[in-house]
């Protein structure tokens, strides 16, 4: 496996190959990741995972500081999955100079849920994987694979958005959310909670759970007004837990918005728990 750190030393590493799969990816690295690695293997020919933690996705008082750095660890893992090239930039590699230039996403999909709670998140995302897009595809001339994880819901559509509005030549993966043995939706940040933190961390998932349960029994009568009593019990049963919820949500699969009975749909959770912010979702 190759470790490589700037854009001219990726294109020479890609150079021999026509068709790769790439993984894009912040680093301290955990099953889920190498899941997505492991499905990228048999659809290229050659299989690129990067690591770079991304300060435009960051808003002022997040943890960009302190957000963990492990890439040693993340090689030995990574190559273990079947990747074949790393993609390790610094800041100066793929921010040569202030990247003034951004890709601004649709508002109706990007500004509510995670991008009202982190405005300017989805900017900063889009920007960095157009840009890695082209660092990784610019010489390709096959099938061209991206691999996200559906952990991260709403900026999995956010990308395949953005794949499509720019006509992009480049196929998007979902891959199926990974979770330990008691439910918890693994991230990297879940390496942040303290061992009491960790056994309580999985009643987000399972609000999540009762939520959709009681989703699925309600009548076409009255649904929206049900749905936001439902809504709300869900919140501050979590809150009641000591949890600070931002939202937990109920909406249609296809652009995230409030949803009408018979729809096909999707339960999103986002809520802090001491000092660290947790996300998932459920499709119903």
């Amino acid at each position: 496996m190759k470790i490589v750190h700037t854009p001219a030393e990726l294109r020479d590493a890609l150079a021999p190959f026509q068709s790769p799969s790439f993984v894009p990816t912040m680093g301290n690295l955990h099953d889920g990741h190498l899941d997505l690695v492991r499905q990228a293997v048999p659809l290229g020919d050659v299989t690129v995972a990067s690591i770079f933690v991304n300060r435009l996705q960051f808003g002022p008082n997040e943890d960009f500081d302190t957000y963990p750095r492990t890439l040693q660890a993340d090689c030995d893992k990574l190559a273990a999955a079947g990747c074949n090239v790393v993609f390790a930039p610094n800041e100066r590699d793929l921010y040569p100079q202030p990247q003034t230039f951004t890709v601004a996403p649709d508002q109706a999909l990007a500004n509510i849920l995670e991008g009202h709670f982190r405005p300017g998140f989805f900017t900063g995302v889009c920007t960095v994987v157009m840009k890695l897009f082209q660092c990784v595809f610019a010489e390709a001339k096959g099938p061209r694979y991206a691999l996200f994880g559906k952990k991260d819901y709403q900026q999995l559509m956010v990308l395949r958005r953005m794949v499509e509005q720019f006509a992009l030549p480049v196929t998007v993966v979902a891959g199926e959310t990974q979770r330990a043995t008691d439910g918890l939706a693994l991230s990297s940040r879940n390496g942040y909670l303290s061992p009491a933190e960790r056994a309580e961390a999985v009643q987000l998932s399972l609000a999540l759970r009762q939520l959709s349960e009681s989703t699925r029994s309600l009548p076409a009568d009255g649904f929206a007004h049900a749905l936001d009593a439902l809504e709300h019990h869900a919140v501050q049963s979590l809150n009641n837990r000591g949890w600070r919820t931002d939202y937990l949500t109920v909406r249609r699969r296809h652009d995230l918005q409030p949803p009408a009975h018979g729809e096909p749909l999707v339960v999103l959770g986002a809520s802090r728990l001491g000092a660290t912010r947790l996300i998932d979702n459920l499709e119903i």
